[in-house]
C-alpha cells in the first residue's frame, strides 16, 4: 500500500519531519537495514584482524594499503553520479504515474453525446466504457505484477466482467505476435460509428470529440507499454551500482583506525566505531535504494502504485457516470446568492481569522509615492531642446548624425545631437522650411566637415595603394550627400485602387 504522510506535513511546525523518522513501513530503515548490517559486520571483522591477528610488519603494510584506499575514495564522483541518476529515476517515476489511463474525461463525453434512455442506449454507453476499462486492464496485466496476480488468465478477466465469452473468442481469434491491448479500442471505434449511423450520436462533431478522447486514452495505454519496454540503459544502472559498491569497499579498508607508522609519531583518535563512515553509507547506499525502489513502480514495494485499487475505482466511477447519472440531474433552481451582488460564503469559527486578512491586489498596490509633489507631476519637454523628427526616406539618404559618427564617438560633452541639414543646393526644397536651426550646431557641423577634409588629405593609404578605412568612410559620406532628397506625395482619392501607374503622382 502506498505510504502517504501528506497530512503530517500539512503545517510546518517544530520537529515536523522528525516525527516521520520513527515510521517503519516505507522507511529507509526497512530498505537498507540488511546492507547496513553486512557493512558493519565486515568493518568489525577487518578491525579485529588488524588489531589482534597481524604482526607489526603486517600492520605497517596494511597501514600503507589503507592510506592508499582512503585516497582512492576521492576519485569516485559519488554525488554527481548518484544525484543525476536519482533525478532521472524520479522524473521517470512520476511520468509513469501520469501515464496511467483514467476514464474520467472519456466517460463524461460518452454520457453527454451517446443518447437514449432505452435499453439500447444504456447498452451502448456501458459497452463503450467497458471497452475502455478492458484496454486498461490488459495493459496493466502486462506491466504490473499485482494486476497479473489478480488476473493471471483471460478466464479471470471474463469472470470479473470486463469481457464476455463472445468477446474473448473474437479476441483470441485475432493472431498477433505483439500485445493486443489495443483491440478493445478498435471495438470502441466501430461501436461508436454504428451509434452514429443509428442516430444515437447526433452529429459528426460529437463523434469527433468521442474519438479524440479515446485516442488520448489509448495513447496513455501505449505509453505504459513503452515505459515497461524501454528501460533506463543497463550500463547506466551498472555504473551507478559499481560506483557505490566500490566506494564502500575502499571505505572498509581505508577508514580503519590505524596505529602510527613510527613509534614516536602521534596517531589519529581511535574511536573503534566509524560514525562518519556509517552516516556516509547510510546516505549514499540509501540514495541507491531509493532509485532501486521506484525504478519500476508497478511492483509490490510499499510505495509502488496501487494498480488494483485504480482498476476498481475506474470501473465503478465510469459505470456510474454513463448509466445511473445519464440525464439524472437535480432540478435547476436559484442559488443562495441570487439577490446578492457580492457572494460571500460563510466561515466557521476555526477559519474566522482569515476574514481579517486583506485581499491581495498587487505587489505595488500599497507602495507610497514620493511626498514631493513636483516629482509626481507629468514631465514636459524643455523649450530649449528642439525635437527632431526624421522623415522615413531622409533617414536613408541624408548624412549620418554627427552625434553618432566615428569621429565623435565617445564625446559626451558636445551637447544635444542634431540631424545634419539636407543639402538645399541640389535643387530640392527642404522638407522642413519653417524649422529654425541652431547656429551653433550648424557651425560645429561645418567645422567638423573641414577637419575631416584636412585629415583625409593627410591620411596615407594602406599598403598596395588601396585607400584606407577613413577614405572609404568619407567617400560614402560624399555619395550620400550627393543623393537628392525625394518627396513622395500620397495618392489622390480618385486614384486609390487604380491599376494605372499614372494614378500615382511623383
Amino acid at each position: 500500500m502506498t505510504i502517504s504522510y501528506t497530512l503530517k506535513v500539512a503545517n510546518s511546525r517544530f520537529g515536523g519531519f522528525s516525527k516521520l523518522l520513527f515510521r517503519w513501513k516505507g522507511s529507509i530503515y526497512k530498505l537498507l537495514y540488511k546492507e547496513f548490517i553486512v557493512f558493519v559486520v565486515l568493518y568489525a571483522m577487518l578491525s579485529l584482524i588488524y588489531r589482534r591477528l597481524l604482526t607489526e610488519e603486517q600492520k605497517r603494510l596494511y597501514t600503507k594499503v589503507a592510506q592508499y584506499c582512503n585516497r582512492s575514495t576521492d576519485l569516485i564522483p559519488m554525488s554527481f553520479v548518484l544525484g543525476f541518476y536519482v533525478t532521472l529515476i524520479v522524473n521517470r517515476w512520476w511520468a509513469q504515474y501520469t501515464s496511467i489511463p483514467l476514464p474520467d474525461q472519456l466517460m463524461c463525453v460518452i454520457s453527454s453525446n451517446v443518447h437514449g434512455k432505452d435499453e439500447r442506449g444504456r447498452i451502448l454507453r456501458r459497452t463503450l466504457i467497458r471497452y475502455a476499462n478492458l484496454s486498461a486492464v490488459l495493459i496493466l496485466r502486462s506491466v504490473s505484477t499485482r494486476v497479473l496476480k489478480r488476473f493471471p488468465t483471460m478466464d479471470h478477466v471474463v469472470e470479473a466482467g470486463f469481457m464476455t465469452q463472445d468477446e474473448r473468442k473474437k479476441f483470441e481469434s485475432l493472431h498477433s505476435d505483439f500485445n493486443k491491448y489495443w483491440i478493445p479500442c478498435v471495438w470502441f471505434t466501430n461501436l461508436a460509428a454504428q451509434a452514429r449511423r443509428d442516430g444515437r450520436i447526433r452529429d459528426d462533431v460529437a463523434l469527433r470529440l468521442l474519438m479524440d478522447e479515446l485516442n488520448l486514452y489509448r495513447a496513455k495505454c501505449s505509453m505504459l507499454f513503452h515505459y515497461d519496454w524501454i528501460s533506463i540503459p543497463l550500463v547506466y544502472t551498472q555504473v551507478v551500482t559499481i560506483a557505490v559498491y566500490s566506494f564502500f569497499a575502499f571505505c572498509l579498508i581505508g577508514r580503519q583506525f590505524l596505529e602510527p607508522l613510527e613509534p614516536g609519531q602521534e596517531g589519529d583518535l581511535d574511536m573503534y566505531v566509524p560514525l562518519s563512515t556509517l552516516l556516509q553509507f547510510f546516505f549514499y547506499a540509501g540514495w541507491l535504494k531509493v532509485a532501486e525502489q521506484i525504478i519500476n513502480p508497478f511492483g509490490e514495494d510499499d510505495d509502488d502504485f496501487e494498480t488494483n485499487k485504480l482498476i476498481d475505482r475506474n470501473l465503478q466511477v465510469s459505470l456510474l457516470s454513463v448509466d445511473d447519472m445519464y440525464q439524472n440531474l437535480p432540478p435547476a433552481v436559484k442559488d443562495k446568492y441570487w439577490n446578492e451582488s457580492t457572494a460571500q460564503p460563510p466561515y466557521t469559527t476555526a477559519t474566522a481569522a482569515e476574514t481579517l486578512k486583506p485581499s491581495f491586489l498587487g505587489s505595488t498596490f500599497d507602495m507610497r509615492m514620493c511626498e514631493d509633489a513636483e516629482q509626481s507631476q507629468p514631465a514636459e519637454a524643455s523649450p530649449s531642446v528642439q525635437r527632431i523628427q526624421t522623415p522615413l526616406l531622409s533617414r536613408f539618404f541624408t548624412a549620418a548624425s554627427p552625434a553618432i559618427s566615428i569621429k565623435n564617438f565617445g564625446r559626451g560633452s558636445r551637447g544635444h545631437p542634431h540631424l545634419r541639414r539636407p543639402r538645399v543646393d541640389s535643387g530640392f526644397p527642404s522638407p522642413y522650411p519653417n524649422r529654425s536651426e541652431d547656429p551653433e550646431s550648424v557651425a560645429r557641423i561645418e567645422e567638423e566637415e573641414t577637419e575631416d577634409e584636412e585629415s583625409r588629405v593627410s591620411e596615407p593609404t594602406t599598403p598596395g595603394g588601396h585607400p584606407g578605412a577613413t577614405q572609404l568612410l568619407e567617400a560614402s559620406k560624399t555619395w550620400r550627400k550627393d543623393l537628392p532628397l525625394i518627396q513622395v506625395k500620397a495618392p489622390s482619392s480618385e486614384s486609390i485602387g487604380a491599376d494605372r501607374p499614372e494614378a500615382w503622382e511623383p
